[in-house]
């Protein structure tokens, strides 16, 4: 499979939000890209996206959780993958030309280095303003909620914003990486 970037657009790197005059308040945007799992429509930070490449052959590592799929050697750098569904609890589905691995800046501890996830469809670049997005519902004590950034409002669809630190938190990726 090709390691080109999936759009040339989702490779650039603005600033993550930016302050918008509307009349005579200011409201804050977030530039948020787009993603699918199944029917769910998701959302990651921009700045927290380093790359979005094409599917490739990734190198299993025995003793993993089923959701961590392997390693890749993306230019010289081991970077583990994991798949989002699985993640999720979500049903895996078989690798299509739409699939692709989101190569993101994680924060383990002091640490940070990159990690990839794999989604079904990257699909844009999203300024969401601030009004639109929503806390997280609260679902009672048995559902943990903190992994998600807020919900923003596009429209009448919803997309998850995540917060994806956390979404990896108990992950020890810092092992694999060189």
């Amino acid at each position: 499979m090709s390691t080109a970037t999936a759009d040339p657009a989702l490779s650039r790197k603005p600033a993550a939000s930016r302050s918008v005059e509307s009349g005579t308040e200011s409201e804050t945007t977030r530039q948020i890209v787009s993603f699918r799992l199944a029917n769910e429509e998701y959302g990651l930070e921009i700045l927290k996206v380093r790359e979005i490449i094409g599917y490739m052959d990734i190198t299993a590592v025995p003793q993993t959780p089923a959701h961590v799929k392997g390693v890749i050697n993306l230019r010289g750098q081991v970077i583990p993958v994991l798949d989002l569904r699985a993640k999720f609890g979500m049903d895996t589905t078989n690798v299509t030309d739409q699939t692709c691995i989101i190569v993101v800046e994680i924060a383990h501890g002091k640490k940070k280095f990159n990690t990839g996830i794999i989604v079904d469809h990257v699909q844009e670049v999203l300024d969401i303003a601030g009004e639109n997005i929503e806390e997280a519902p609260q679902f009672g004590s048995s559902v943990n909620t903190d992994f998600i950034l807020g919900m923003g409002k596009i429209g009448k669809s919803v997309k998850i914003l995540l917060d994806i630190d956390k979404v990896l938190a108990g992950d020890d990726f810092g092992r694999f990486t060189v």
